[in-house]
């Protein structure tokens, strides 16, 4: 074996680089954390062959002293930590002092900067051979440039290893557009082969903000995305939840912040997965830009070298907050907050005869809640309707009574046409429910609505389902869980980790309905379980729950495993297609609809209903054109 020898400094850094460089995404996320560290509120970029040749970001930060342009470039020098408790509450996004050694390493570098204090700038250049730099004065305003160039040019095994210009530049763009997120304050402009291609500009307002996150994410995720602000115990939520139905193929379209870091993390997935759990069609992935806030001493970021994912202090806590915020905040949405307001020339710009003609005739304009609502504190809407902006509940149960007796079909009417002279009744003219009201059902399957905007398709057998199964649901936690002892108790091996968890968590499992005894070092004893989980393979279904307790502190399987059962008795025992509804029921469910949670899809996530607009209605048949 050879004898022990210390590395060259130009070795351990291209060592380094391997961990921190891996593509040129990797360049240009270090050089951006370093600008916005420094204060920058402006950052430039230029790249060109997909950052392989260059990439060179400009900003407009606090700048680096010419004393200190040397240092900047030398392995684990920083000015963003000192001492150890400083690295125990890490309020900047970089704090190793290793990337710009690590880059200049395996690139051709250049460093330009002025800190204000002097009318000139400096220049440090460093090429990646013997590590030995050169300082030179250069013109330059305040702030920092970074030149790189030739990436991997000394270390061609890297370099074979990166894919096409274009897929390289994916990768960068995709940072730009994640560090961007992470930021409203800062501009970002980004240039590819002396392209503009996007110039991001700050903002401060709600409104700004979801402008930006229109350009990065698409104007479609904000069209279908709640604003939810929750703050409790220390911890603050904020950002935009897309809704179920908004879902996609590939977990692509989500951004998760931590004191302003982008993070991905099996904890905070897993809270977002159990949140949309009950709502998300199967193989689909939600999408969301969220924002955690916490005290920076209960999170270390220091755990991976690329900062990418972090450790709580106290994990339980953290995951029950992220779940119960989300959790909440698609509950709470109702078919009003998707509508957008009333069109105040919608009545007036009705035909006044034939097929067009109606109940919504000659009517006012209809308030409704923003077509995306704000959840804030923690509970209820902060956006809710001002008074008069709408009848109660109770109001709109007694007009759709008066509703149905103006259009009560005859036998075998079911699709009959409604009377076009039919008055509205006066109480109706104040405030159309968000889902109108039923005027024919189709093919036995869709219910047909019309409210302020337009028509309403509703699948009914959806709808009814989830309806029925939210009230089963209420039911079912509103009551005692109904449990049965077991004649002879089942026993199950685990290890003596999962049983010492099963003992911490006994009350846990009793308020689901479980009874446990620990027989032995590695034996647990179930005695009793619930009615409901009868014929489910409970020991599987008990060492999933305590594998989720030891790597989360909590688990919900077991409640997901009654809602499935909860689920199917649901859609049993829902209404069926081709089962003609009377007008009155029709209404009776739209109103159901609007009063229950999560009605905009059913059971296994499938939308219930959707809004055929007047002005769309008009592009279908050229009107106006």
């Amino acid at each position: 074996m050879k004898r022990i020898q210390l590395l060259s400094p130009r070795l351990a850094n291209q060592i380094a680089a391997g961990e921190v460089v891996e593509r040129p995404s990797s360049v240009i996320k270090e050089l951006l954390e370093n600008s916005l560290d420094a204060g920058a509120d402006r950052v430039e970029l230029d790249v060109e062959d997909g950052g392989i040749k260059l990439m060179r970001v400009r900003d407009n930060g606090s700048g680096i002293g010419k004393d200190d342009l040397p240092l900047a470039l030398s392995r684990h020098a920083t000015s963003k930590i000192h001492v150890l408790d400083d690295l125990e509450a890490v309020a900047t996004l970089g704090f190793r002092g290793e990337a710009l050694a690590s880059i200049s390493s395996v690139a051709r570098l250049a460093l330009t900067s002025n800190d204000g204090d002097t009318s000139a700038g400096w220049q440090v250049v460093a090429e990646g051979r013997d590590m030995e730099t050169e300082l030179s004065p250069a013109p330059h305003p305040r702030g920092t440039t970074v030149e790189v160039r030739d990436l991997f040019f000394n270390t061609p095994a890297r370099r074979k290893f990166l894919r096409t210009e274009k897929t390289e530049y994916n990768h960068l763009e995709d940072v730009v557009k994640r560090l961007a997120l992470s930021r409203f304050d800062v501009t970002f402009s980004l240039r590819h082969n002396g392209r503009a291609i996007h110039n991001w500009r700050a903002g401060a307002t709600q409104l700004e903000q979801e402008r930006r996150v229109a350009q990065v994410c698409g104007p479609a995720f904000m069209e279908n995305a709640v604003h939810i602000d929750i703050e409790r115990s220390g911890l603050r939520l904020w950002g935009w939840v897309a809704l179920p139905t908004f879902s996609r193929s590939q977990a692509d379209l989500q951004h998760f912040y931590v004191n302003g870091r982008s993070i991905r993390d099996k904890l905070v997935s897993h809270a977002v997965r159990q949140a949309y759990q009950d709502v998300l069609y199967h193989g689909r992935h939600p999408a969301f830009v969220l924002y955690l806030e916490v005290e920076p001493s209960t999170v270390d970021v220091n755990v991976h070298p690329t900062k990418h994912e972090v450790r709580f202090r106290d994990n339980r806590t953290v995951h029950g907050f992220i779940y119960s915020s989300l959790h909440r905040a698609l509950a709470d949405v109702r078919p009003e907050d998707r509508l957008e307001p009333g069109d105040p020339t919608l009545a007036q710009s009705a035909p006044a005869s034939g097929a067009g003609a109606g109940e919504f005739q000659g009517q006012e304009a209809m308030r409704f809640q923003p077509s995306r609502p704000t959840v804030s504190g923690s509970s209820g809407w902060g956006g809710a309707p001002a008074s008069g902006a709408g009848p109660d509940r109770g109001a709109i149960r007694d007009q759709m009574g008066h509703y149905a007796e103006l259009h009560r079909p005859g036998p075998g009417a079911a699709l009959a046409e409604r009377p076009s002279s039919a008055p509205m009744p006066e109480d109706d003219a104040q405030g159309i429910p968000p889902l109108g009201y039923a005027i024919a059902q189709l093919k036995g399957i869709y219910i047909l609505a019309e409210n302020a905007q337009g028509l309403v398709v509703v699948d009914m057998h959806a709808a009814h389902e989830r309806i029925t199964y939210e009230r089963m649901k209420t039911a079912f936690a509103g009551g005692r869980v109904q449990s049965q002892p077991l004649l002879v108790p089942e026993s199950i091996a685990v290890s003596q980790k999962e049983a010492d968890c099963a003992e911490e968590h006994l009350d846990t499992f009793t308020a689901l309905g479980f009874e446990l005894q620990r027989a032995g070092p590695e034996t647990l004893l179930i005695r009793q379980l619930p009615v409901v989980l009868n014929r489910a393979p409970v020991a599987q279904l008990v060492r999933d729950v305590l594998a989720d307790l030891i790597e989360y502190g909590t688990s919900d399987r077991i409640q997901q495993h009654i809602n499935e059962i909860l689920s199917t008795m649901a859609c049993h025992g829902s209404v069926r297609a081709n089962r003609r509804l009377t007008l009155e029921e029709m209404n009776a469910l739209l109103r159901d609809m609007e009063a229950t949670e999560r009605s905009g899809q059913c059971n296994h996530g499938r939308p219930t209903w959707f809004l055929q607009s007047l002005d769309e209605l008009d592009k279908l048949f050229m009107r106006g054109q």
